[in-house]
Order: structure tokens, then C-alpha cells, then sequence
């Protein structure tokens, strides 16, 4: 028996209301998850807020980036 056949799983573990693949759609798809530091956080309360951030500042690096390669 190797280390890999051992039973590691606590007795306090409770897995009887699980539900098998509940979120395998969703890993399909594709996930990215982000960790932001405290301190942006109290700014961003949500993804949306993020989301929009996120968006305009691409939005303007792109028109720099045209802007720039247009000289």
C-alpha cells in the first residue's frame, strides 16, 4: 500500500449534501479569479464596479496605444 492509498479524509468532513460536478460548467468555460489587496477592495465592492474599471482604463490604453503608432 502506498502513501497515495492512505485514507486522509477527517471525520469532520461532511460531504453527504454534495453535489458532483455542480461547478464544472463553469470551470470549463474558464475562471479567473483575482485576489485584490485590502485596500482596493474598499474601492471595488464588486466585480461589476472592477468589471467597468477594468474596461475603461483598456479602452483608453488602447486609444493611447492608436494614438502613439498614428505619429
Amino acid at each position: 500500500m502506498n502513501q497515495d492509498d492512505t485514507d486522509t479524509m477527517r471525520d469532520e468532513y461532511d460531504f453527504s449534501k454534495g453535489v458532483r460536478g455542480k461547478h464544472h460548467k463553469a470551470y470549463r468555460e474558464g475562471t479567473n479569479v483575482v485576489l485584490l489587496e485590502p485596500d482596493v477592495a474598499e474601492i471595488f465592492k464588486d466585480s461589476a464596479s472592477v468589471n467597468q474599471t477594468l474596461r475603461a482604463i483598456a479602452r483608453l490604453a488602447r486609444t493611447q496605444a492608436e494614438n502613439l503608432s498614428g505619429r
